[in-house]
């Protein structure tokens, strides 16, 4: 398990008589993005709260950044950064005051935490507005605030629990740029999400996870292999090119109406380029081509049954995993990792 940067075999975690994870297995390859995608309940939080020391885990065993879960929670506390699905900045302060109060927490000197502080404040465009009460902040800057606030510490391993539920499109980039900075920095991140154009922008692999357990992991392409249905469909104009084509491709779909034909396909080069040769070949001219591969949607929908998640336009915050308690504050975890 060592040579992962996150390992976790068999977690489980119940609350009373709801099971939230059952029998989870993870591996994080170091300087990834790894996404575990899944609906709200699904036991993302869960997950994320027992890797990062948050709680304990009823059964399994884990190592984060190299150290047990179990017997080295305080070495793993020192290597990781944990940023909520919940703003932990304090909006009384200013921003420059909450990257302060967390240099203190992580016992800083001061003129190192001053500079680490506006360094971050630079990096994260929020120099500007340091000086203004946090609670002026718009909800992109108070995200990018609270990932500075994350970085104080110099985490190599950063858990992010949905950070970007309730911003807007252009802050929802913004975020995911800096996520890409930070891994090409060397940082790893995981990273939980309802919005499945978020894990395919981001992730090197992908979880889903469904009732407890996890339903399918892999990159972003394998996970859209998994799922049938994938087609290329020729649409006619010429209702005799419709029939004549029709009659020479028997395992096409036909829609008489639409004048269209629908025939499997994996979408792949080959079957494309076949495709193309025969209608060269027989003179059959297709108005339009189009090719069409599952995508995330097709894959959570087949792996978590009628579940329903946000599509990305969805701003508005969802609840954490069934039966938890709230998420702790930034401050919370930060004196955790001073103590």
């Amino acid at each position: 398990m060592t040579t992962w940067a996150i390992a976790a075999n068999g977690l489980r975690k119940s609350y009373g008589d709801k099971t939230v994870l059952d029998g989870v297995d993870l591996h994080v390859a170091a300087g990834s993005v790894f996404a575990l995608l899944g609906p709200n309940g699904a036991g993302k939080t869960t997950a994320v709260k027992i890797l990062s020391t948050l709680i304990s885990a009823d059964g399994g065993r884990a190592q984060v950044g190299g150290h047990d879960l179990a017997t080295g929670a305080q070495a793993v506390r020192a290597a990781i950064g944990v940023t909520g699905q919940f703003s932990a900045v304090d909006g009384l302060i200013t921003g420059e005051e909450n990257m302060l109060l967390m240099a203190d927490l992580h016992h800083l000197p001061r003129s190192e935490g001053r500079r680490v502080a506006a360094e971050l404040l630079e990096r994260f465009d929020l120099t500007e507005a340091a000086h203004k009460p946090a609670s002026t902040y718009s909800g992109g800057m108070k995200r990018r605030l609270d990932i500075a606030m994350t970085l104080v510490g110099d985490p190599r391993i950063i858990f992010l629990d949905e950070p970007t539920t309730g911003l807007d499109p252009r802050s929802r980039h913004t975020m995911w740029q800096i996520i890409r900075e930070l891994v090409t920095g060397g940082v790893t991140v995981f990273l939980t999400t309802q919005y499945l154009e978020e894990a395919d922008e981001l992730a090197d692999r992908i979880a889903v996870l469904n009732d407890g357990k996890i339903a399918a992991e892999g990159t972003a392409e394998e996970l859209k292999r998994l799922i049938p249905g994938g087609h290329i469909r020729l649409r006619f104009t010429d209702p005799a090119a419709y029939r004549a084509a029709a009659a020479a491709l028997g395992e096409a779909a036909p829609d008489d109406d639409a004048l269209t034909l629908q025939l499997p396909s994996d979408g792949s080069q080959r079957e494309l380029r076949s495709i193309l040769d025969w209608l060269d070949s027989t003179g059959v001219e297709a108005d339009e081509l189009t090719v069409h591969t599952p995508d995330l949607d097709d894959v959570f929908f087949a792996l978590t049954g009628d579940a329903r998640i946000p599509h990305q336009t969805d701003q508005t915050s969802q609840p954490n995993d069934i039966n938890e308690p709230a998420q702790p504050t930034q401050a919370t975890q930060s004196k955790e990792n001073a103590r």
